[in-house]
């Protein structure tokens, strides 16, 4: 995966005095899942809009396989499959009547039409349920008739936005097997989700958003291994309340010099403590409290995964 096939340059879209997307800069690999990852407004579906000619930017470039979006828009659209957040389907239609539709307008027909419905019924698994009208669906089925109506023309990138919210387990399992598959073919796929145990599971990179802006860009397991053991943040007892001022710095100092502590920042009365070995950092900080008799009065553990990074980061949850 060392070939670009999507790249985005100082993307930046604006909504009046509203900056939705500052400065975004992207290069998708052929072949990878890259994810979007951020809460519900932090600008992804913005990003996803603008690269596949929905929206335009303020300013900014974009290509796709080397050619310019904007001098040569068809030809860009013609490699790109979007599944979009919002259903696209006739609910009074059966799903193979709907992609049949779909394929049409791609401009499929005859034999290839027919051969390409199948093939994305299968792959959705809901072959057999394909002449039902779409109403009767679940709305995880009906989401994994919109990711198959969006493969009919074999594009070259395809984009799934946030396509498992709101699904049954039983569909994001389906949609899972769907985009591990696609991805096993050579498909390249840009993910949106702000459910980060699915970017570990499905994203070669992943570009963590916030207010519109890239916090960070790296593969999973570098970002998850920047947190070393995990984060512990305590409350510690209000220097007024009678543990003194003096007493809580001395905490912080002589927790600063254990060897299983990373790194150590106060806020509001809490410290957030980074560890190089969770464990060992937890029993040297007891020790200390003990010692100079600091009271804890909350404690609480931030497993290594993306949430983590992602709060580390903003300092804020991501389904706030």
């Amino acid at each position: 995966m060392n070939e670009t096939i999507l790249e985005a340059r100082n993307l930046i879209k604006k909504f009046g005095d509203l900056t939705a997307v500052n400065d975004v800069n992207l290069a998708i690999q052929k072949g990878e899942v890259f994810g979007l990852l951020g809460p519900n407004g932090a600008g992804k579906t913005t990003i996803i809009s603008m690269i596949t000619g929905l929206l335009k930017p303020t300013s900014g470039q974009i290509t796709v396989d080397g050619l310019d979006l904007q001098t040569e828009p068809y030809a860009v659209k013609a490699k790109l499959g979007l599944v979009p957040q919002e259903l696209a389907l006739y609910p009074t239609l059966s799903a193979r009547d709907n992609l049949a539709f779909f394929g049409s307008i791609y401009g499929l027909g005859g034999k290839q039409l027919q051969e390409r419905v199948d093939a994305m019924l299968a792959m959705v698994e809901l072959t057999e349920r394909a002449n039902e009208a779409v109403e009767t669906y679940s709305g995880g089925m009906k989401r994994r008739v919109n990711i198959a109506a969006g493969l009919l023309h074999q594009p070259k990138v395809l984009f799934l936005d946030e396509p498992t919210v709101g699904v049954d387990p039983q569909s994001r399992n389906a949609i899972f097997e769907a985009v591990e598959a696609l991805n096993r073919a050579g498909m390249t796929v840009i993910y949106t989700t702000h459910y980060m145990e699915e970017a570990q599971r499905l994203c070669h990179r992943v570009a963590i958003i916030d207010e519109g802006q890239i916090i960070a860009l790296d593969t999973p397991s570098t970002l998850i291994s920047s947190l070393g053991g995990g984060i512990l943040v305590l409350g510690l007892e209000d220097p007024e309340a009678g543990a003194g001022l003096g007493k809580v710095q001395t905490v912080v100092d002589r927790v600063m010099e254990l060897p299983a502590v990373k790194s150590m920042t106060r806020d509001d009365g809490h410290v957030k403590i980074e560890t190089h070995r969770f464990q060992e950092a937890l029993m040297g900080i007891l020790d200390i409290t003990n010692q100079l008799d600091v009271r804890i009065t909350s404690m609480e553990k931030w497993e290594p995964n993306l949430e983590s990074v992602f709060l580390h980061m903003t300092g804020k949850k991501l389904r706030e």
